[in-house]
C-alpha cells in the first residue's frame, strides 16, 4: 500500500503540473480570485448571475458577490432589501481584481481540485508508512512530503493574493519539481527489484550538472511566460505573431542554454552506452529533449500552436522527473558494479 500510494501521489503531482500549465496557457490563473473557496463557493458558480447582488434574496455569511467592479463578502446570513446596503458586506481586502469568467474559473477550479486530491494522496501515503510499513525513515519522509504539499498549497493562496506575481509563480513550479524529486526518491527507496549499474564518476557529475541545468531552463522559461503574459495583456490573445516579436533577455539565455543542454545529454547518453552503464531509461532524456526543443520551435516559429505551451513545460518537468532517478542510479561507490533499485 505504501509504495502504491507514492505512485498515485506522484501521478496526481504531474496532472498538477499539467493543469497549472493549461491554467497558464489560458490566462486562467485569477480565475478564482479567492483561496481556498472559489467566489466563496466549494463548488464555483457557472454563470454571472449567480455573482450578482439581487433583491428579495437570502444570502449566506461568507458569500462572495461582484458590485461594481469589486468583490463584496456577506458578514453573516442575512435576507436582501430593495436596495444595495454596504453596511451588510466587507470588501475583499486581498487584491482588487474582480472579474468573472467561466472558463477561467472552472479550469483553475480543477487545478485546485487536483490539487486537494493530492494531497488526501499524500495523507493516505503518510497513513501507509506510520501502520504499515512502521519504518522510521520512510515515515520521516512521508511526512516531509506531507509538509511539502501543505507549503505548496501556502504558496499556490499566496500567487491568488498577489495576483499571479512572477516570483512566487516560479517558486511554486520549483516546489512541485522538489517534490517530485521526494517523491521519486521515496519510490527509489522501497527497493523493488534490482538491477546492476556500472558506476562511473564522469557520468555522475555530467547527471548532476545536468539536473541543475534543466532546472535553470524551467525557471528561465517561467520569465519568458512571463514576458509573454505582459505582452498578451497589452495586444491581446489573438495577435500571437507579437507575443515574442521583442523577446527578453531571458529568452535569448532560454533558447541557448537549449544547445547546451541537448550537447551534455548527448555525450552522457554515448558514455552510458559506451561504456555499458545499464541506464537503460536514457534514451527517455534524448527524446524528451529533442521534443522539448521541437515545441519550442514551434512556438517561435509558427506563432504558439494550440497546446504546444503546456506541452513545453510538461515534458521538461517529466525530463527533470527521469534525470534525477538517473542521478540517484549513478550515486554509488567507486566498484565495478553496483546494485540498484529500478522504479
Amino acid at each position: 500500500m505504501y509504495k502504491k500510494s507514492i505512485i498515485v501521489s506522484l501521478i496526481l503531482v504531474y496532472l498538477v503540473i499539467i493543469a497549472g500549465a493549461v491554467v497558464r496557457m489560458t490566462g486562467s490563473g485569477m480565475g478564482c480570485p479567492d483561496w481556498p473557496k472559489c467566489f466563496g463557493y466549494i463548488i464555483p458558480p457557472t454563470e454571472q448571475s449567480q455573482l450578482d447582488w439581487h433583491a428579495d434574496q437570502s444570502y449566506k455569511k461568507g458569500q462572495v458577490i461582484i458590485y461594481e467592479e469589486s468583490l463584496r463578502i456577506a458578514k453573516e446570513d442575512f435576507n436582501t432589501g430593495s436596495a444595495f446596503n454596504a453596511k451588510n458586506w466587507n470588501g475583499y481586502d486581498k487584491h482588487d481584481y474582480a472579474i468573472f469568467n467561466p472558463w477561467h474559473t472552472w479550469i483553475e477550479y480543477i487545478n485546485r481540485l487536483l490539487g486537494a486530491l493530492a494531497g488526501l494522496a499524500f495523507l493516505v501515503m503518510l497513513g501507509a508508512a506510520i501502520f504499515k510499513e512502521r519504518n522510521r525513515k520512510r515515515i520521516l519522509l512521508s511526512l516531509g512530503a506531507v509538509v511539502l504539499i501543505g507549503f505548496q498549497g501556502w504558496i499556490g493562496a499566496t500567487v491568488v493574493y498577489s495576483v499571479l506575481s512572477p516570483v512566487r509563480i516560479t517558486i511554486h513550479m520549483v516546489i512541485a519539481l522538489f517534490i517530485v524529486a521526494l517523491l521519486i526518491y521515496m519510490l527509489y527507496e522501497t527497493k523493488s527489484k534490482t538491477v546492476t549499474f556500472k558506476f562511473d564518476n564522469a557520468f555522475k557529475a555530467g547527471m548532476l550538472v545536468a539536473l541543475i541545468l534543466t532546472l535553470i531552463q524551467i525557471i528561465l522559461g517561467t520569465q519568458v511566460r512571463q514576458h509573454i503574459d505582459d505582452t498578451i495583456d497589452v495586444v491581446g490573445y489573438a495577435a500571437k505573431s507579437l507575443w515574442l516579436e521583442k523577446p527578453e533577455l531571458s529568452f535569448y539565455i532560454h533558447r541557448s542554454f537549449s544547445i547546451i543542454v541537448f550537447l551534455l545529454n548527448a555525450w552522457l547518453f554515448y558514455r552510458n552506452r559506451s561504456l555499458l552503464l545499464g541506464h537503460r531509461s536514457f534514451k527517455w532524456v534524448v527524446n524528451l529533449i529533442l521534443l522539448e526543443i521541437l515545441t519550442g520551435v514551434l512556438m517561435y516559429y509558427l506563432d504558439f500552436p494550440f497546446l504546444t505551451q503546456p506541452l513545453h513545460l510538461v515534458i521538461a518537468s517529466i525530463l527533470f522527473g527521469i534525470q534525477f532517478y538517473i542521478l540517484l542510479t549513478s550515486l554509488k561507490e567507486k566498484t565495478s558494479a553496483q546494485t540498484s533499485t529500478v522504479v
